[in-house]
């Protein structure tokens, strides 16, 4: 589903349906955590957002990161333990709620948004699944290079561009590819000198592709 049909996707949403909500979220609040018995769906409609687990240590890692239109919710994940996991907003968000298991029945005859999201649902969670195996796929590089690299090239490929912001804080990014952040800082430099990118703040080009 491209952003024009995502928009009219949420505009159907926000005309026609009364079975789902949006709420509002300020910087830092809590949008949600992954209760199994909610088997909630969720779309992010403004704002970005960050999937967070604690340790039994209380050692963070960032599971996921939502941007705009990005689909999340427990209905996504085997949950075995309570608050286990929470989306935590990164700025102020607008997020749409709803059930799965409510998903196939209309609110009334003429909801255009549930047709629509039966249309489209199969895309949706195919999306979904896509940026799942690229976060998998992330995680099992063996180095703390090779999870930069790999994790720049996406954002390369998701920007059609060189040249790209980075969604994290250092100490966030190193919490999302699950590497310690000193040797990140390390593996940074290195890549630096090495003529592999140019990092000015938080915008990094690649000098190897």
């Amino acid at each position: 589903m491209d952003l024009l049909n995502v928009s009219n996707f949420i505009k159907d949403y926000e005309d026609h349906c009364s079975k789902v909500q949006r709420k509002h979220f300020k910087k830092n609040e809590t949008i949600t955590t992954y209760i199994a018995k909610r088997n909630q769906v969720c779309i992010l409609v403004s704002g970005e957002a960050d999937l967070i687990r604690y340790d039994y240590n209380g050692n963070k890692t960032i599971v996921e990161h939502f941007n705009k239109y990005d689909i999340f919710g427990e209905v996504f994940y085997i949950i075995t333990t309570n608050n286990e996991l929470f989306v935590r907003a990164k700025q102020d968000c607008d997020v749409i709620f709803l059930v799965y298991d409510s998903l196939k029945h209309k609110c009334k005859s003429n909801c255009k948004f549930h047709q629509s999201l039966n249309e489209n649902l199969s895309e949706l969670i195919l999306q979904k699944v896509t940026t799942l195996n690229s976060r998998i796929e992330l995680l099992t590089k063996h180095s703390t290079r090779d999870k930069l690299i790999g994790y720049f090239s996406i954002l390369s490929t998701r920007n059609l561009s060189k040249s790209f912001k980075l969604p994290f804080s250092l100490t966030d990014l190193a919490d999302y590819l699950s590497v310690d952040r000193s040797a990140m800082m390390r593996e940074l430099k290195s890549l630096r000198d090495e003529g592999f990118i140019e990092k000015n703040g938080n915008v990094v080009t690649l000098l190897y592709k």
